[in-house]
């Protein structure tokens, strides 16, 4: 029984050292100082995440996403100093576990490559943010709204409102279209008629349609030139700036819209033909 009270076993204190009245409170006292200081780490952490959240939400011009992340980078940050305050409370040299949790980051970081880089890839999406929610994008081939953007992936409903999920580092190391970033687009479109047609009619025809419809912008000015002499038609060129959320239903409501017109203008729209000549 002496020997094991006389056995060393924490910061050169026997079994016997620990069982004292001094070190019972003296470790009760470290116990509540720990408990203080976890309270008031976790309080400040919590505090301080939403103060940096609601920056985002206070100003319309900034990205809440990105205030959502800044926020959650800084309560870990917060918590994980509060962490290193608690073990030294116990007399735990943070040094050393510093340099322990600085090892098995390494090691972990080697075995999570894939996942490091798609969360490397995250952060510099919603740092530089070259798409936001809402955009419609073209991603490495793949056309989409964009729904989330998280630390691993990026997520995109299709044009048939399927849901896409993209690993952020194909995202971040791909050729990025993003179709919503500026506030117009430019539609255009190539009219052919026929040879034997009186082009100016056909030309007004063509651009007095077109510049009806509301969703036209006369500024900047439309255009609109013979730009080919085809095979068997000659070919008007004509591009007009819309609201970019109209786009799509704009330009293919215009080729409906001109060719119903230049009908009723009687304005010949020719197809290629082939004659067949018969050897005699």
């Amino acid at each position: 029984m002496d020997e094991l009270l006389a056995t060393e076993i924490w910061q050169g204190k026997t079994v016997s050292d620990l069982l004292t009245l001094d070190f019972l409170l003296s470790t009760a006292g470290s116990v509540l100082a720990a408990i203080a200081i976890l309270f008031v780490g976790w309080t400040i952490s919590a505090w301080l995440q939403r103060r940096v959240r609601a920056l985002g939400f206070k100003y319309a011009h900034l990205d809440d996403m990105l205030f959502d992340f800044l926020s959650s980078i800084v309560r870990y940050l917060v918590l994980g100093f509060t962490f290193l305050f608690v073990l030294n409370t116990f007399g735990v040299q943070t040094t050393s576990v510093v340099a322990i949790i600085g090892a098995a980051g390494l090691a972990i970081g080697l075995a999570l490559q894939g996942t490091l880089s798609n969360i490397a890839a995250g952060v510099m999406l919603i740092l530089f943010r070259p798409i936001k929610l809402g955009d419609f994008v073209d991603v490495g081939g793949t056309m989409g709204t964009v729904k989330a953007i998280t630390l691993n992936f990026t997520e995109l409903a299709d044009v048939s409102n399927v849901q896409v999920i993209i690993p952020n580092a194909q995202v971040w190391g791909n050729v990025i279209t993003n179709y919503s970033s500026n506030p117009t687009r430019r539609a255009e479109w190539s009219f052919g008629v026929g040879y034997g047609v009186n082009l100016a009619d056909a030309e007004r025809i063509i651009l007095d349609t077109i510049m009806a419809d509301p969703r036209s912008k006369s500024d900047p000015a439309p255009f609109i030139q013979v730009n080919n002499l085809g095979a068997s038609s000659v070919d008007f060129l004509v591009r007009v700036w819309v609201d970019a959320s109209e786009y799509f239903a704009y330009q293919a409501d215009m080729k409906r819209a001109v060719k119903e017109a230049l009908d009723k203008g009687q304005i010949d729209i020719p197809f290629p033909t082939t004659t067949i000549v018969q050897a005699s």
